[in-house]
């Protein structure tokens, strides 16, 4: 039986499907990709390189957008995520698309369970490791589903920009660099990032910042070797008020704005 933070976000997941699903927000081009669009953003398009004829297992994929888009760049892919509305949304979107995917309901954290073989890569972006408490038990799943030689891909939103509010147009401390395990931060937001302006009806959601030193420190000694590390100006969604979306789909603060780095991006192989 999953815990109350984890039952209480997945009930507020469910709800997001079907806004997200809309794309009045710009967020997610469903039309977009239905025309053939891909939709990994610009950062991880530069970094994955080239997933063809690759196994990859797609963690907490939302409704498989991205999961989708891997499997048109030639990807054998599976998709998990929590959320049954998700995953329904998402085997329907691979059939109107005639994309060959597989999407599976679970918890992250029980994925070795529910995913067969061992795969190349495993990709996790945007938006995902926040809702998780406890990320050294995340690594060694990761760990577990990677052959030897696998890689995983990580984009994320940075630790440091959680750590932030927008409070009268300027950018204000307001949470701690880490959170414990069992005192998530709680939020009761009105309605979805997509920004539509559609209210949910059960906003109450909690996460879990996490240290990059925690999340690379984790992934090492569930012996991956880490190849890479960057940190990015840019993010998919409006994190605070403030940001503006460009052409290029990601968010950005103002020119004129001090700020912390927005996103992080890493890879990393297993060793063993």
């Amino acid at each position: 039986m999953s815990d109350p933070y984890t039952e209480a976000n997945r009930r507020n997941w469910d709800e997001r499907v079907g806004i997200h699903l809309r794309d009045a927000g710009a967020i997610y081009p469903i039309e977009a990709f239905r025309a053939g669009a891909d939709t990994l953003m610009p950062i991880e398009v530069a970094e994955i390189g080239d997933v063809g004829g690759r196994r990859i297992a797609h963690l907490q994929c939302h409704f498989g957008l991205d999961t989708l888009s891997l499997a048109r760049r030639g990807g054998a892919v599976t998709g998990l995520d929590f959320s049954p509305a998700a995953i329904a949304a998402a085997r329907k979107l691979a059939a109107e698309t005639g994309i060959p995917a597989d999407f599976v309901e679970g918890d992250v954290y029980e994925a070795r369970a529910l995913l067969t073989g061992d795969f190349d890569l495993v990709y996790v972006s945007w938006g995902t490791i926040i809702w998780l408490p406890d990320i050294r038990r995340w690594a060694n799943v990761v760990a577990s589903l990677l052959r030897p030689g696998g890689r995983l891909y990580l984009a994320e939103g940075h630790p440091f920009l959680s750590q932030f509010e927008e409070v009268g147009g300027r950018l204000v401390l307001a949470w701690d660099w880490k959170t414990p395990v069992d005192r998530p931060l709680a939020f009761d937001d009105a309605e979805t990032y997509a920004g539509d302006g559609t209210a949910l009806k059960t906003p109450r959601s909690y996460e879990w910042i996490h240290p990059i030193s925690a999340i690379v420190t984790a992934l090492v000694d569930a012996g991956l070797r880490l190849d890479f590390l960057h940190e990015h100006d840019a993010v998919p969604w409006a994190a605070v008020p403030m940001m503006r979306q460009g052409a290029d789909r990601l968010f950005r603060l103002p020119e004129e704005s001090a700020g912390p780095p927005l996103a992080f991006s890493l890879g990393a192989t297993r060793t063993v």
